[in-house]
C-alpha cells in the first residue's frame, strides 16, 4: 500500500518529475504523458460510474484499479531498478478484460453501422473514456519506439478500449439505445 503523508513536495516546480526508479524526467516526456493519459481515462470512468450499477459498475471499479497498475507499470520502465520490484500489469488482467468483452458481446445484437457516442449518460462517458484510452495507446506505441514498454501494458490498453466500447453498448440497453452513424445523412 502507498502512504501519502505530504501531497506537495515542490520537486516538480521546475517541470520535472521522478519515475519509479528515481530517474528525473520532464513532465512532458512521452512516458509521463502516457501514464497521465491513463489517469485521465480513469477520471472519466469515475464519472461514468455515477451512472452505472451492478456488474457494469463492478467491472469499472476493477478497471479503475487496473489503470493505477498501468500507471505504476509505466512509471517504472522495464529496464529501471526499484527497491521492492516494480508493479507490472499481468496477462491475467488482459484475459479478464477479454472474458468480460466476450460475455457482454454475446448479449448484443450485431452492428449494422458505426456507433456515435451517446445513448445514455453512462454510455456517452464510456465512449469518452474509450477515446482517451485510444490516445493513451497512441502515446504508448510512440513511447515504445524510443523506450521499453511492457507487452502487457500495450495489450491491456488495446483491450480496454474494446471493453469500454462493448460496455457502452451494454449500458445502452444492450445496444437498443445506441446512436448509429448514417453515412451522408446530412449532405
Amino acid at each position: 500500500m502507498v502512504t501519502l503523508s505530504k501531497i506537495y513536495t515542490r520537486g516538480g516546480d521546475k517541470g520535472e518529475t521522478s519515475l519509479g526508479g528515481g530517474k528525473r524526467v520532464a513532465k512532458h516526456s512521452l512516458r509521463v504523458a502516457a501514464y497521465g493519459t491513463s489517469d485521465e481515462a480513469n477520471a472519466i470512468i469515475g464519472i461514468a460510474r455515477l451512472h452505472t450499477e451492478g456488474e457494469a459498475d463492478a467491472m469499472l471499479a476493477r478497471i479503475q484499479n487496473d489503470l493505477f497498475d498501468v500507471g505504476a507499470d509505466l512509471c517504472t520502465p522495464p529496464d529501471a531498478e526499484r527497491k521492492d520490484g516494480a508493479l507490472r500489469v499481468t496477462m491475467a488482467q488482459v484475459e479478464r478484460l477479454e472474458a468480460e468483452i466476450d460475455a457482454m458481446n454475446e448479449t448484443l445484437e450485431p452492428l449494422n453501422s458505426f456507433v456515435l457516442p451517446g445513448g445514455t449518460p453512462a454510455g456517452a462517458h464510456l465512449h469518452l473514456a474509450r477515446t482517451v484510452v485510444r490516445r493513451c495507446e497512441r502515446l504508448l506505441t510512440e513511447l515504445a519506439t524510443v523506450e521499453p514498454v511492457t507487452e502487457e501494458v500495450m495489450k491491456y490498453t488495446n483491450r480496454l478500449s474494446d471493453h469500454l466500447f462493448v460496455l457502452s453498448r451494454h449500458v445502452n440497453d444492450g445496444g437498443k439505445l445506441d446512436v448509429l452513424w448514417e453515412p451522408g445523412a446530412n449532405q
